[in-house]
């Protein structure tokens, strides 16, 4: 089969050779887009949903991990002044994951340190959660994606034998390389979402790595500061 495909092609390149009727057909990617069908609609749907999940994650993430670098510091003088109140206003009026956690610290100030500890990690927890929204979602892009696509060539590839089967003697080449160019371009277009898709949530769990590191290190350092002794 293979070989009478080659020599179907070989016969019909030296036919246009000979007759000069070799022509170079420009396609565009419009064009070709709209050459993989109804395949193409999911594929579509998939990349607008990641282009946004991956936009608005980013200003979220990027926003949970600016920090006030005097936070801290006056969270500490509030507490050493024994200023309480003081430093839960600070907190409200802060919009951090950051602020949040020491917020329901300081609320929970007199009672036993280890009850502190795990208040603070469920705020935590809850904060790293809301960042992570989406991120899911962006991954199921990721590996649907391509399997979308590559269902597309299939399906396309059934289509072209079966006009080829159909077609009897009257076979050429035109009627298998355009049956076969046009079943790839839907795997094409799968793997370039699933490729961005991939990327993008890798960035974003990096960035999230990033927050929940700086949200241990403020934990710690306020339950440094619960147990300093004041002067």
């Amino acid at each position: 089969m293979l070989n009478w495909l080659l020599l179907q092609i070989q016969m019909a390149d030296t036919a246009a050779v000979q007759t000069g009727e070799v022509q170079v057909e420009t396609l565009s990617y419009w064009d070709l887009a709209f050459k993989g069908g109804w395949v193409m609609i999911p594929i579509a749907l998939l990349s607008v949903i990641a282009v946004y999940i991956f936009v608005e994650r980013f200003f979220v993430i990027r926003k949970a991990s600016q920090e006030d670098i005097t936070f801290m510091n006056r969270i500490k003088e509030y507490i050493h002044e024994d200023k309480i109140e003081s430093a839960f206003t600070l907190c409200q009026s802060t919009d951090t994951p950051i602020a949040r956690m020491i917020e329901k610290g300081i609320s929970r100030i007199g009672r036993p340190l280890n009850d502190i500890s795990a208040a603070i990690e469920n705020v935590g927890k809850l904060e790293v959660y809301k960042l992570e929204k989406g991120l899911p979602t962006l991954a199921t892009v990721a590996g649907g994606a391509p399997m979308i696509g590559f269902l597309g060539t299939v399906m396309g590839m059934i289509i072209a034998f079966y006009d080829m089967s159909n077609a009897g003697n009257n076979v050429d080449v035109g009627m298998l390389s355009n049956g076969i160019y046009t079943a790839l371009v839907t795997t094409v277009a799968g793997l370039i979402v699933g490729i961005v898709a991939y990327f993008a949530y890798n960035i974003l769990v990096a960035k999230v790595e990033k927050v929940v590191f700086n949200l241990e290190a403020r934990t710690t350092e306020f339950m440094d500061i619960l147990n300093e002794p004041v002067k």
